[in-house]
């Protein structure tokens, strides 16, 4: 075939060369006609603009990675209102929300469960009580899992069964772990609600979107159910008003869902869940900030101190709190830390509107709550100074001093009050109280009632008296 010449020597072959395609006229004109798109569908076209809206983003941050070095990013700024990326971002949450939702267990899963916890129990003969170990903890999720199905899963871990308190024979009452199912599922209900309700999706609720979750929890609170309607906006403003008090120490205007579903606050609110009324003393229901009862005793307090009916309290007009027994310095310096000034800027503008009322109020009955302390330690520190001296002490018992006089009381000496106060606190530095030191002795409330209230003054005067009169009733 490919033999050499007769003499041997051999020829290597001569390669055919081949034009680059770039120099074939139809190579060129292909390229130019698929680069231009007119010979694409609408889906490559697509692909084509996507890949180039993506080559543009990527080399724009790749330059503002150059330009600002190694510093990232922290603040990113929210989609505008009606935007497509705020829609996607609606749904996302809708569609994640409702999966949570799903996943949860209902009224009728939780009563199956209490039905299988009672029965594959085991009833303790010392204490009666229905115990089970992990061997029947193990077989009833087994039971719960059929009869309702694998969402009920989570709640029977290893983990969750060291959680409780065991006996000398490794066992737990189901009762506790009962109510903590409850309580795991009445919470991430309340987040799901809350967060439905949070616009921004940033983890915390405004004043509004507060109200609007209160609002949609009294239908199904007993004890609200019978709220007439014209006082449900009022009470919903109320009832949102405890929940930043303690939860928006700062005053920035919203509250952290994580920190409202931790506070006791929402405890408080989920006490009124209970059917009968007759179960609730009058006591607690005043006692309760967010019961009916409450919520109308302090509009009825309201009202009453606003003689001018203004909607606001001058200092003559707050002075009739609590009977008059508050000391003016007191009043004086509430209205100089929490209440704004009008709008003139004059300082005879300057009243206490409701919110503020709001605060005044939760802070005189939680004086033992460091949100209360706080609130009212601004008012004792008469310069700003963070601390008090020997001297504050003396100007603001002063007039606790005169209210005790012109009440009938016997006389006594300021100096020995003073030194009274400086022996229940234990200052870390003797000359000083700070409020760490009014937080740390327990006896905070206490020390501010004596300071600013002459009621609050006779109370711990008299305390042995009150103490025994509170023990009387129980030995009968």
């Amino acid at each position: 075939m490919y033999s050499g010449s007769s003499d041997g020597e051999g020829h290597e072959a001569v390669p055919k060369k081949i034009p680059p395609a770039s120099s074939m006229p139809w190579v060129r004109n292909l390229r130019r006609y698929i680069g231009s798109g007119a010979g694409l569908g609408s889906e490559a076209l697509m692909e084509l603009e996507t890949k180039r809206i993506l080559l543009e983003i990527f080399k724009e941050r790749q330059q503002k990675n150059a330009e600002t070095g190694k510093i990232p990013s922290f603040y990113k700024k929210k989609p505008e209102e009606g935007s497509i990326s705020q829609r996607v971002q609606r749904l996302a949450k809708y569609r994640f929300l409702k999966k949570q939702s799903d996943l949860l267990l209902n009224a009728d899963d939780l009563d199956a469960m209490w039905v299988c916890l009672r029965e594959n129990c085991v009833i303790d003969d010392a204490t009666g009580a229905e115990k089970m170990n992990y061997e029947d903890f193990c077989h009833i999720a087994s039971v719960c899992t059929e009869q309702i199905g694998p969402k009920c899963r989570r709640f029977f871990s290893p983990s969750n069964f060291m959680k409780f308190e065991k006996d000398e024979s490794g066992r737990i009452a189901i009762l506790p772990f009962y109510l903590y199912v409850m309580r795991t599922v009445s919470l991430t209900q309340a987040r799901i609600d809350m967060s439905e309700l949070d616009e921004d999706s940033d983890g915390f609720l405004q004043p509004h979107e507060m109200e609007a979750y209160i609002r949609g929890l009294i239908p199904n609170l007993a004890q609200l159910r019978d709220m007439p309607s014209a006082f449900v906006q009022m009470y919903c403003r109320i009832a949102a008003h405890k929940f930043f008090f303690f939860c928006d120490p700062h005053r920035r205007g919203k509250a952290c869902i994580k920190k409202v579903l931790l506070s006791n606050c929402l405890q408080e609110l989920m006490e009124l869940h209970q059917e009968s009324e007759e179960e609730v003393t009058d006591a607690e229901q005043a006692e309760n900030w967010f019961s009916l009862t409450s919520a109308q005793r302090i509009c009825d307090m309201f009202l009453a101190l606003d003689k001018d009916m203004n909607g606001t309290l001058s200092k003559q007009e707050l002075r009739e709190y609590a009977d008059g027994t508050l000391t003016e310095i007191f009043i004086e310096r509430a209205f100089d830390e929490h209440v704004r000034r009008g709008k003139s800027g004059g300082g005879n503008t300057r009243e206490m509107d409701f919110e503020s009322f709001l605060d005044f109020v939760l802070a005189l009955e939680n004086k033992d709550t460091p949100e209360g302390l706080t609130y009212l330690f601004r008012c004792l520190d008469l310069n700003g100074r963070g601390y008090l001296t020997t001297a504050d002490i003396h100007t603001l018992f002063r007039d606790v001093h005169q209210k005790w006089i012109e009440g009938g009381n016997y006389e006594l000496c300021i100096e020995d009050v003073r030194d009274e106060i400086w022996d229940m606190v234990k200052p870390v530095d003797p000359l000083r109280i700070t409020l760490t030191d009014l937080l740390a002795c327990k006896q905070g409330g206490t020390v501010a009632s004596m300071l600013i209230d002459v009621r609050g003054f006779w109370a711990h005067d008299n305390r042995e008296n009150l103490l025994q009169e509170e023990e009387e009733p129980e030995e009968e």
